[in-house]
């Protein structure tokens, strides 16, 4: 039987088409963004629920958009489904191979360790001439199983791509999450030494929830670069990762659908705040930020869980 979380994922993906398709375009591309960003934030709750926060989460997200972007480019792949393939096994293949280190950690550690893995990359990326250098490259002209729409077309087609995954994904983190797996990350926040006493390697679980993280961050990566049309080094900044762990605490980490809907609020507000007041829009964000910690430590997300509770009774 499918549970409420699934129905209501299904009715937000009805309502984001419904109102996409019917926006402006620049809407239409503020609300592809934001899915795609919510994936990789997706991708820090996993890592939330166990207790463990990342500021290296562009690491990930960078692996993907540039995968996407040196596919077309250098071997000329321009299949978006190949594209979010290439991305995932980026990095997924990646976070294997550092899992090794970085699931040893856990508070600060963890966190500073992931910012510095991104860091390197961003070094790479900035003195490689043939990946761009600071300018970065441009992203060819995707196609979706063949199909090559017509540019009028090709930003309606991107969001419904968007959309669609997004919602699959969400559907099956939450699945995740409810699995003795995802119940783990839980118990390791609470008591790790207990977990381990019951004979389940809590170093396997983190390295797991790793990896998972890193391919949402890779397929939201993809997903920026084709809607984008370019990717840079700045994608794999740490103000990146930064603004990943902002939208983080920002929505919460009560449901998967919080995230998208964190990401969302914050592209609007920093799209407005930007439009009416360019230079201080990060001291606008600041004071909102400030605001949520103070009122809802539990991230906008908390605020609908109270309003239901207090219909419940």
């Amino acid at each position: 039987m499918i549970d409420r979380t699934v129905w209501g994922l299904f009715a937000a993906l009805l309502v984001v088409l419904g109102a996409g398709f019917i926006a402006a375009d620049w809407a239409q591309f503020l609300l592809v963004l934001a899915l795609a960003k919510g994936m990789v934030v997706l991708g820090l709750l996993v890592l939330m629920r166990a207790g463990l926060v990342s500021f290296g989460q562009g690491l990930w997200y960078g692996l993907g958009c540039y995968a996407a972007g040196m596919a077309g480019n250098f071997l000329g792949v321009t299949d978006a489904f190949l594209l979010l393939a290439l991305g995932i096994a980026a990095s997924t293949t990646v976070a294997f191979i550092l899992g090794f280190l970085l699931s040893r950690y856990r508070e600060i550690f963890f966190a500073l360790l992931n910012m510095a893995f991104s860091m390197i990359l961003f070094g790479v990326l900035v003195k490689t001439s043939v990946l761009g250098s600071t300018d970065g490259f441009n992203v060819l002209t995707p196609t979706f199983l063949g199909y090559a729409p017509s540019e009028a077309a090709l930003g309606d087609t991107v969001f419904l791509l968007t959309a669609v995954i997004s919602f699959v994904v969400a559907v099956l983190i939450h699945w995740y999450l409810g699995s003795t797996m995802g119940f783990i990350g839980e118990a390791i926040r609470e008591n790790e030494l207990r977990v381990e006493y019951l004979g389940v390697s809590a170093r396997r679980a983190v390295h797991i929830k790793l990896m998972i993280a890193a391919a949402l961050s890779g397929i939201g990566g993809v997903l920026t670069a084709i809607a984008v049309g370019h990717v840079d080094p700045e994608m794999t900044y740490w103000t990146t990762s930064g603004e990943f762990v902002f939208v983080a605490i920002l929505s919460g980490t009560g449901s998967v659908a919080a995230p998208f809907m964190g990401s969302i609020i914050f592209e609007v507000l920093r799209t407005y705040a930007y439009e009416y007041s360019p230079y201080t829009w990060q001291m606008l964000m600041g004071a909102v930020m400030l605001l949520v910690i103070i009122f809802l430590p539990g991230g906008l997300w908390s605020a609908l869980s109270r309003s239901r509770k207090g219909e419940g009774k």
